[in-house]
C-alpha cells in the first residue's frame, strides 16, 4: 500500500497507514494463537472449495505469489497475509469482531483489508469473479452479519476512544451529518448515552435514522424536482449510455446490460443517462425514493464481493488502488451485489426509471423494503444497505431532458456529501 494517501473516499479503511498497519498485525497475531482451533462453519466451506477444486486452489495460491515483490513488507519478504490457509485464519478471527473507531480512519471492511493485495493479481481478479467463490463468501458476510445484529457487537458502542459514542466519533459523524449534536441529528432509542443510546446491536446503530425534520424532501410537491436518494457524494454522470461495453478497462465505461442483468426492461434505458455517487461510512445508509411513483420491479442481484477492475490493481503504472474497490466504483456496478428497483414516476416528463444500490466488499447486505405495485412518494424509504454503505445509481431513459444541481462541486472521488432529499437535478 502506498504512504501519506489520503484514501478510500467512504473512510471505510484508515487513511493512517501505520493504524492499518498495527491493526493487521494485531489481528494476525490473534489468528495465529488460535490456529488450531476449528474454523467456523462458512470458512471451512470456503476452505472445502478450495481445496476440493484444482483450479481454484491454483488461484489462490497464485494471486499470493503474484504480489510484486516492492509490495511485500513483512521480514520474511511475504505480504503481510501470505497465502489462503493464514487468509482463512484471520477471515475466522474476525467474524466476530465490529469495526472499532479510528480518527484516521477505521477498518469497516476487515476481509477487504485482508484481500487488498490478492485483490489487485490478475489470479485474485479471476478467482474473486468465480460464483462458487462467491457464494461462499456471501455466506461468510451473512454469518458476520448475524453477529453484528447480536447484542455481542455492541462493545464497540462505548465512550472510549476506540468507541462510536466517545467524543472523537460522535464528532465525526455529526461533522459528516452537517449538524452539532449526534441525539439531535439522529433517532435514539433512549436518551442516556452510557446505555447505548438504546441501540441493541452495530447493525441497528449504523442503519440509524434522521430525527422528523432533519432532512426534509425540498421541493415535495414539485414533480419536475428529483431528490437526493442517498446521503452521498457525486462520483459520475454518464449520457448517451450503451447496452454493451467494456466495462472492466481502464476507462470504466457503463455497460447497461451487465448493470441490469440483461433485465427485459434494459432496452429502455440505451442512450439514456447515468448519475452515480458513493456513501461514506460515517453517514446514514438508507435509500430513499428520488422520484413519487410505483414501484414496477425490484429484486437483488447477487455477484461479486472483493473484485476490482485489473487496471486499479497491480497493472496499475502508478500503482494498486490501496482500498480496493475504491477507484473500481463504476466498475463494481456491473459485478457486485445489488438491489435493483424500477419506479414509474408519476411525473410522464420522467417516466420508468430505475435505482440500484450497489454493494461492496462487507457492505452488501442490500436490503429492499419497498413491494411491487407499491406506490411512493419522493423521499420515502426504498431499502437499507446493512453494516454501512457503498455505492448507488439512478437511470433515466433517453429523451429525458435531466439537469443536474451538485450543489457547486463536479463529481469525482474528491466530492463531499449532499444532503438526501436535497434536490440533485430537474427534469425540463
Amino acid at each position: 500500500m502506498k504512504k501519506d494517501v489520503k484514501f478510500n473516499v467512504g473512510q471505510w479503511l484508515p487513511s493512517d497507514q501505520e493504524f492499518y498497519n498495527t491493526w493487521l498485525k494485531k489481528v494476525l497475531k490473534e489468528a495465529e494463537a488460535e490456529q488450531d482451533q476449528t474454523l467456523l462453519p462458512p470458512v471451512q466451506a470456503l476452505k472445502d472449495l478450495i481445496e476440493s477444486d484444482r483450479y481454484l486452489w491454483n488461484l489462490f495460491h497464485m494471486m499470493f505469489e503474484e504480489v510484486p515483490v516492492k509490495y511485500v513488507k513483512t521480514p520474511m519478504n511475504t505480504p503481510a497475509v501470505h497465502n489462503y490457509h493464514q487468509m482463512l485464519r484471520v477471515i475466522n478471527r474476525v467474524m466476530h469482531r465490529a469495526p472499532e473507531f479510528n480518527a484516521t480512519g477505521l477498518v469497516g471492511f476487515p476481509i477487504n483489508a485482508i484481500l487488498d493485495y490478492p485483490m489487485a493479481t490478475k489470479a485474485g481478479y479471476v478467482a474473486f469473479m468465480d460464483p462458487r467463490v462467491n457464494q461462499k463468501l456471501r455466506d461468510i458476510l451473512d454469518y458476520w452479519g448475524k453477529f453484528l445484529q447480536s447484542p455481542d457487537s455492541t462493545y464497540v458502542l462505548n465512550r472510549s476512544q476506540e468507541g462510536w459514542l466517545g467524543d472523537e466519533a460522535l464528532k465525526s459523524m455529526c461533522d459528516a451529518a452537517y449538524g452539532k449534536n449526534f441525539h439531535d441529528i439522529f433517532a435514539c432509542p433512549n436518551d442516556n448515552i452510557d446505555q447505548q443510546y438504546g441501540f441493541t446491536s452495530w447493525d441497528h446503530f449504523f442503519t440509524r435514522t434522521f430525527n422528523p425534520g432533519v432532512r426534509p424532501v425540498v421541493n415535495a410537491d414539485d414533480p419536475d424536482s428529483i431528490a437526493n436518494a442517498c446521503e452521498s457524494a457525486p462520483y459520475r454522470i454518464a449520457h448517451n449510455l450503451p447496452l454493451k461495453a467494456k466495462f472492466w478497462i481502464k476507462g470504466q465505461p457503463y455497460s447497461l446490460i451487465d448493470l441490469l442483468h440483461n433485465d427485459p426492461l434494459t432496452s429502455e434505458f440505451v442512450g439514456g443517462t447515468l448519475y452515480q455517487a458513493f456513501l461514506s461510512a460515517l453517514s446514514y445508509h438508507r435509500w430513499n425514493s428520488p422520484v413519487s411513483g410505483t414501484v414496477v420491479k425490484a429484486y437483488n442481484l447477487y455477484g461479486s464481493y472483493y473484485s476490482e477492475t485489473l487496471p486499479q490493481g497491480f497493472e496499475n503504472p502508478n500503482g494498486p488502488d490501496p482500498a480496493a474497490p475504491n477507484d473500481s466504483q463504476a466498475y463494481i456496478t456491473e459485478t457486485a451485489s445489488r438491489a435493483v428497483i424500477f419506479i414509474k414516476a408519476d411525473n410522464p416528463k420522467i417516466g420508468l426509471m430505475c435505482f440500484v444500490a450497489v454493494g461492496m466488499a462487507e457492505v452488501s447486505g442490500n436490503e429492499i423494503t419497498v413491494k411491487v405495485g407499491q406506490h411512493i412518494n419522493k423521499g420515502d424509504q426504498l431499502g437499507i444497505f446493512h453494516f454501512g454503505g457503498s455505492t448507488h445509481v439512478l437511470l433515466f431513459r433517453p429523451g429525458v431532458n435531466v439537469k443536474f444541481n451538485l450543489h457547486g462541486q463536479e463529481p469525482s472521488l474528491g466530492s463531499h456529501n449532499i444532503k438526501v432529499h436535497d434536490e440533485i437535478a430537474r427534469v425540463e
